[in-house]
């Protein structure tokens, strides 16, 4: 056997061994899947999430019946 075959061999036996805690609960390579998943999910969703914020147009026009408003109320706190 070569160097490697024999260093690869030894590192997997600890795995098949029953040495290891049954009570022990460890995520594996499932919740690491899920994990990243999830990851790359939120990722996309933020970067279109950004797409439609360029989007938008924050500036408003300005509204007639609002400013026609304002002044009448200013004109009769003035009164007062």
């Amino acid at each position: 056997m070569s160097a490697s075959v024999s260093l690869a061999v030894t590192h997997l036996v600890p795995l098949a061994a029953k040495e290891v805690d049954e009570n022990k609960v460890t995520p594996g390579i499932l919740g690491f899947i899920v994990f990243a998943v999830m990851a790359v999910a939120v990722w996309g969703l933020m970067k279109s999430m950004n797409k439609h914020m360029q989007k938008v147009d924050f500036k408003e026009s300005p509204d007639a019946d609002a400013e026609g408003a304002r002044e009448q109320a200013g004109s009769a706190a003035q009164q007062r």
